[in-house]
């Protein structure tokens, strides 16, 4: 692992420039066209199902398969390319080998890819939007000042910044909302702190991956009992007792990435007070409660434990990043503490809401006052899942549901005016504060659709499936690949839910199949699902634009790549000793 960050503190001057503002409506333009030329083909009449050896041999269908992931991910590494540039670029291979190789209907994959790109806007990048604007509204009211000044009373030490912020603050938001929330908040609050791009970007992926399988009130979990059938009480127990290790391990990860292994040891207390005050409640409440207050229960009382700790603990050596001297300058009682209270307003607002806004019951209520869906003609019940990625044939749905009262960027948004107003902002500074965040964030919704687009595509399209068998035919090591499958869902989709939703029936299959706990296989897909969570293209994007960090999405990519490979690794290691060696066998759910 890397013990330091070579990217130095960057002027105004070396923050790359955006694209020409004539980009994006090209690239609209250019998609438009092709999506015309393609509804122009003949309609789709009857069901069509999906084909996961298409080329006879399932390694060719397989390389092929992945040509769209290679050329996305490869143009992205390069760091020549524009992340819209190689979103675009990926959507075309997506596009070709799916309708080319794959042999889908052409106006079925248009119809994808718009249905792909609006998901993308809707609740994706709706989410950014409001985030930031949060954050606009409390750096010009001088209250993220006053908030920053806070938190060096807690702690100066970097180090333990860090921590608070990315893994038990962002935990929180996590297991509260989920679609990218943590990190648009934990990178906008640590760039604000004075993190680098690179680290505030990089630190905040690495640390949300052991809160991912509970995230959004237990929704993977949900999404996973709904295609295998197995209860989500037992289903997130198992993954209750998989993920407890990587929670007590991801602190320690999280530090040595920043700071390497010595600085690391400095502050190994808190670390692992951290850790084991999130592992422990984990564990518990996902055994004996369920899967839906895992995260809210574990990162406040973890939060709770490490603050706590600090008042009567103190690193020797308070670490700092280097131009930033001793600090003496800071003074402890600078602000009052009605004006720090006020400062924390707005974030103590937005908690809240996304709280409130990801409860089931403010779901349904706001759901039924307007929630209209809208069917993806010529996709909706048109494309097959057969056998053996599922047990029967199974229609798969296409409805766009236009939730927009009870997505999570509503409430983000519902909290950034109310917090506006609070700090005594007027409706034409809220207008002109909320337009300067649009024009911020055009390009990063412009590449999040896109990357979504080639999401859907390889679901819809059957190229995830392919991927997928090919991982089931590892045999006597099927649990350590088939936990990486999980991996590979997520860096496909962005979202644990979704790799449950298209792998879980077949990890379920092919337990069966080989004899395997199929609790266990199905539940070590979510688990290693979740450290592909820092690497998947949504979650990047989201992190270079919460930064202001555009252009640089290669360079944050190749930085967690290795974390990411490696913690899902680990992961499947684990799942292979409970899967075949005792004494881990008997953590396994009958």
């Amino acid at each position: 692992m890397s013990t330091r960050n070579p990217v130095p503190f960057e002027t105004p001057a070396d923050k790359p420039k955006p694209p020409a503002p004539w980009i994006p409506l090209l690239v609209v333009v250019l998609l438009a066209v092709a999506a015309t030329v393609i509804l122009r083909m003949p309609a789709v009449g009857a069901p069509w199902a999906q084909g996961y050896d298409p080329l006879g041999h399932w390694l060719i269908s397989t390389i092929v398969a992945s040509i769209p992931v290679i050329v996305l991910l490869g143009a992205l590494a390069s760091n020549k390319v524009h992340a819209h540039w190689a979103a675009v670029l990926g959507l075309a291979a997506a596009m070709i080998t799916a309708i080319f190789a794959f042999h889908m209907p052409g106006r079925m994959a248009a119809a994808t890819m718009v249905y792909g790109a609006g998901y993308g806007l809707l609740p994706i990048g709706w989410i950014i939007i409001n985030v930031i604007f949060l954050y606009n509204l409390t750096v010009v009211t001088g209250r993220f000042e006053i908030m920053q000044h806070s938190l060096m009373n807690i702690t100066q030490d970097r180090r333990l910044q860090l921590l608070l912020i990315a893994f038990c603050f962002g935990a929180f938001f996590e297991g509260a909302s989920g679609f990218g929330t943590p990190v648009a908040v934990t990178a906008t609050i640590l760039i604000g702190l004075g993190f680098r791009p690179l680290e505030a970007s990089a630190m905040s992926l690495i640390a949300n991956t052991a809160p991912v399988a509970f995230g959004a009130l237990g929704t993977p979990i949900l999404g996973l009992k709904g295609v295998t059938g197995i209860s989500e009480m037992i289903l997130g127990a198992q993954v209750g007792r998989i993920l407890p290790f990587f929670s007590f391990i991801v602190p320690f990860w999280l530090i040595v990435a920043f700071v390497g292994w010595s600085a690391m040891l400095e502050i190994w207390p808190a670390i692992a007070v951290a850790g084991i005050f999130f592992a422990v409640p984990q564990y518990l409440v996902s055994n004996y409660h369920g899967p839906w207050l895992v995260d809210i229960v574990a990162s406040v009382i973890s939060m709770g434990a490490l603050v706590a700790f600090m008042k009567f603990w103190k690193p020797k050596r308070v670490w700092r990043f280097p131009g930033e001297g001793d600090n003496v300058g800071h003074d402890p009682n600078r602000y009052t503490g009605g004006q720090v209270f006020r400062a924390w307003v707005p974030w103590i607002i937005l908690s809240v809401c996304v709280f409130t806004w990801g409860t089931p019951q403010a779901k349904k209520f706001l759901d039924g006052l307007s929630a209209p869906k809208f069917p993806v003609h010529g996709l909706h019940n048109l494309v097959l899942r057969v056998p053996p990625v599922v047990a029967a044939p199974t229609k798969e749905a296409a409805v766009f549901v236009l939730s927009w009262l009870s997505a999570t960027g509503s409430g983000i948004f519902v909290a950034s005016i109310v917090a506006g107003i609070i700090m005594g902002l007027g409706l034409p500074s809220l207008l002109k504060n909320y337009g300067a965040t649009l024009m911020k964030v055009r390009y990063s919704l412009l590449t999040i659709s896109a990357m979504m687009a080639i999401g859907f595509l390889t679901r819809y399209g059957g190229l995830d499936a392919t991927m997928g068998l090919a991982f089931a035919r590892t045999g006597v090591m099927y649990p350590f690949f088939g936990t990486m499958l999980g991996w590979l869902g997520v860096a496909l989709t962005g979202s644990d839910t979704a790799s449950n939703v298209l792998f879980g029936s077949l990890q379920k299959i092919s337990a069966q199949q080989l004899h395997l706990s199929p609790t266990l296989m199905c539940s070590a897909n979510s688990a290693g699902g979740v450290m592909g969570k820092m690497i998947d293209a949504q979650s990047i994007v989201v992190a270079s634009t919460a930064t202001e960090w555009y252009g640089h999405e290669g360079q944050i990519l190749r930085y967690v790549f290795f974390h990411s490979i490696a913690l899902a690794a680990l992961v499947g290691i684990l799942v292979t000793l409970m899967a075949y060696v005792s004494p881990f066998t008997k953590l396994v759910i009958p």
